[in-house]
């Protein structure tokens, strides 16, 4: 570990040479996270299920950053995928520094549509069996895989990405539709919940269980983010923000940096949240 009381401010957030995994690569927020890791010179893998979208981005990115950026296919419900990935990137890099499970299931409720199906009282066992595998069971697989690896050379960053409502509870409000029986309604489903306040218990038992490694593991608890919403819906939820608005796409880079540099060196099994103050009401 680097002591950070020896090097500038600048020179903390530094992540020249180190290979950064994001998992859910090629989704919003996994592309901006590849973003964050490419400006400050590591190098991005970005792992998903569809190969043209997760190379496409990972282009876009080295393109813009002229960094070294890999969009590579892999299954991180499966044990043996990860594994496979890991080998993957020990043979070509032959270190893992950084990972970030990012990967989730979250069904847009913004546009009116369908959802009855999201409702508890009808919420299906395989979609639950799904969004915990992806979102929960794939993050214990990824950091029992590369944190064990980490582990090796003393020294790493997991960074679990959570959500404000790992934190508090869904505002169910805010998906209501008119002239729908209460019945029909659509909701957040239960297994985004259950998904990111498990992340939380993930990461703090990582690190404690880890520390003596030399790894670090963090959780950031990000708000919603506007991507051209139902305007309602905007305008509802901004009324639970005391900013007033949802984040920006590019708002939670800087928050991402400073978790997965040095510049958080003393900070572990915390839980960051960057929601434009919701939770604080």
């Amino acid at each position: 570990m680097k002591n950070s009381s020896l090097n500038s401010i600048r020179d903390t957030f530094d992540l020249t040479n180190q290979v950064a995994i994001i998992t859910g690569g090629a989704g919003l927020l996994g592309r901006k996270h590849g973003e964050a890791v490419a400006e400050l010179g590591g190098i991005c893998i970005l792992v998903d299920l569809e190969k043209s979208k997760v190379e496409s981005v990972a282009q876009s990115i080295k393109k813009k950053y002229t960094s070294e950026t890999f969009g590579w296919v892999a299954n991180i419900t499966s044990q043996k995928a990860v594994q496979k990935l890991k080998n993957r990137i020990m043979k070509k890099f032959g270190r893992i520094d950084i990972l970030i499970n990012n990967a989730a299931n979250n069904p847009n409720l913004s546009k009116k549509r369908k959802t009855q199906w999201t409702r508890l009282e009808k919420f299906p066992l395989d979609i639950w069996e799904k969004d915990i595998s992806v979102g929960l069971t794939g993050a214990f697989l990824c950091s029992q895989s590369f944190g064990s690896e980490m582990a090796k050379k003393g020294r790493g960053v997991i960074l679990n990405i959570g959500s404000d409502l790992g934190i508090i509870g869904p505002d169910q409000r805010l998906y209501r539709e008119k002239g729908v029986s209460e019945d029909k309604q659509p909701v957040k489903p239960v297994t985004y919940s259950v998904t990111k306040a498990g992340l939380i218990g993930l990461t703090r038992y990582l690190a404690t269980y880890w520390a003596d490694k030399g790894i670090r593991a963090n959780l950031i608890a990000p708000g919603g983010v506007y991507v051209d919403q139902d305007p309602s819906f905007v305008k509802q939820l901004s009324k639970l923000i005391p900013l007033g608005r949802m984040a920006h796409q590019d708002e939670y880079k800087s928050a991402i940096a400073f978790l997965i540099s040095d510049a958080s060196s003393y900070m572990n099994g915390a839980v960051l949240s960057v929601d434009g103050g919701r939770t604080c009401w």
